[in-house]
């Protein structure tokens, strides 16, 4: 027997309230959650925990590129160095033909016939100067100088009471500087009290 349209509707509507969220919701024992509230849960949980990874990951790209940056300032300051001071064997092995031109400067200012030769001599002789001055090669100050071993070679000591004590009476070979290197230092004597002047003192 078939049952009459009424019936059917009457199920139908029983059906809705059965699963209507309210009824679901009564359903649930207390203290449970919901299917629904169970994912979202988890999704909060990964999208905070996928934020804290970017949030590390940002902090680490950061710390790698402030070490990058600082990398290529220590690269720079050691090409600047070395682009500083690229010149120096060259420089060295110059000197000493600037040594000879002194040499011969004075052996012939010895002489009473200078001629044409010495003048020539020192024309050479200023325009090396002036060569390695373009390079920033200048000559260390010695003369009648406190004797500074830091740049001055003492060969050897001089008794005298003409130049105060340590003081470089002379110059036997000039020491170079390139920019504010020592490449070589100057050759010097160096004045000590006469000891006749210490034994009348004491």
């Amino acid at each position: 027997m078939r049952k009459s349209a009424k019936e059917d509707k009457k199920n139908k509507d029983d059906r809705k309230i059965k699963d209507s969220p309210e009824k679901l919701s009564e359903k649930i024992e207390p203290g449970e959650k919901s299917e629904i509230e169970t994912t979202d849960t988890v999704e909060e949980s990964e999208l905070n925990s996928v934020k804290e990874q970017l949030a590390a990951e940002k902090d680490r790209l950061l710390r790698l590129s402030a070490e990058f940056e600082n990398y290529k300032k220590r690269k720079q300051r050691e090409i600047d160095e070395f682009k500083k001071f690229a010149n120096e064997t060259i420089f060295r092995q110059m000197l000493p033909v600037v040594d000879n031109l002194e040499r011969a400067i004075a052996s012939a200012e010895k002489d009473s016939d200078e001629g044409a030769l010495l003048e020539g001599v020192k024309m050479i002789h200023r325009d090396i100067l002036k060569l390695l001055e373009m390079f920033s090669v200048k000559v260390v100050k010695a003369g009648n100088e406190p004797f500074d071993p830091n740049f001055h070679q003492a060969v050897t000591r001089l008794e005298t009471d003409e130049f105060p004590e340590n003081t470089v009476t002379a110059v036997l070979q000039n020491g170079y500087l390139l920019h504010d290197r020592l490449i070589r230092p100057a050759m010097v004597v160096v004045s000590k009290r006469i000891e006749n002047e210490k034994t009348i003192e004491n």
